[in-house]
């Protein structure tokens, strides 16, 4: 199999991570990349921007252009620029787009929702095969653990993050509150400042810390009277998301248009 893929935000964080994953997968053929408006990535082979070998693919800032011979579509950048983004494909024949973009608004939600009735989005906060089983196990333990144990997800990251909590642990909350067989929106908690009052029984509580140059640390702690127990996961390179995120891409690239997670990527 040869996919050909274009990747949103190249010169970025992820981007980079997405480029270098799929230069070396042969299973993968990138054919567009776009940057923002105005930046110095513009223009510029892609292979010879990251020290690779040249690839023959220069960064553009028109989405159309980048995606124009590409099957899937890769997204890890901003909200706006996300859906900014999954607008103008309506205008390609790209058949699948594997969003990772945190901090998106109820309403760029509702789009993304939209976008999926004419092809394939697979939308996680994580694309870690280890946090998305993590994921599995917060929603057991919490099915099984009553509401009497209390529910604290503390995540860390890099002190360049611009959102918080982090799509990851709000990804973890929704498997804690679907174990309890409700949404998160009833079960989050405010964050933790001030004088709070006691904490109410059965809500699930959120500690963020930001700093250096932290690429993800996600722990969901189960804590009753006489016990706790901890569930982790710490990302030690930024290649794991990009992995998931290929291994997303080539899953997406036959399915029929639907709104998909990490969850039906991997059969949980």
């Amino acid at each position: 199999m040869n996919l050909a893929i274009a990747v949103a935000g190249a010169a970025g964080r992820m981007g980079q991570a997405l480029v270098r994953a799929a230069s070396a997968d042969k299973r993968f053929n990138l054919v567009g990349v776009t940057e923002q408006p105005g930046a110095s990535a513009l223009g510029a082979d892609i292979g010879v921007l990251f020290g690779l070998q040249a690839y023959g693919v220069s960064a553009v800032d028109d989405v159309r252009a980048a995606a124009a011979e590409a099957a899937v579509w890769l997204d890890f950048t901003t909200p706006a620029a996300t859906c900014a983004a999954l607008a103008a494909l309506e205008e390609t024949n790209v058949r699948a787009a594997i969003v990772g973009t945190t901090g998106l608004s109820p309403a760029d939600e509702t789009q993304i929702a939209a976008v999926a009735k004419r092809i394939a989005v697979v939308r996680s906060g994580n694309f870690s095969l280890g946090v998305n089983l993590l994921a599995e196990l917060v929603r057991q333990a919490a099915a099984k653990l009553g509401p009497h144990w209390d529910v604290e997800i503390t995540e860390s990251h890099h002190r360049r993050k611009i959102d918080a909590p982090s799509g990851t642990a709000l990804m973890l909350g929704e498997a804690a509150a679907a174990g309890r067989g409700a949404d998160l929106s009833a079960l989050r908690l405010p964050p933790h400042d001030g004088v709070t009052g006691e904490r109410r029984a059965g809500g699930i509580g959120f500690s963020v810390r930001r700093g250096g140059g932290v690429i993800g640390e996600h722990a969901v702690s189960f804590l009753a009277e006489r016990e706790a127990i901890t569930l982790s996961h710490q990302a030690l390179d930024r290649a794991v998301f990009a992995d998931g995120a290929l291994a997303a891409a080539l899953w997406a690239a036959d399915k029929p248009p639907g709104l998909y997670s990490m969850r039906d990527v991997l059969g949980l």
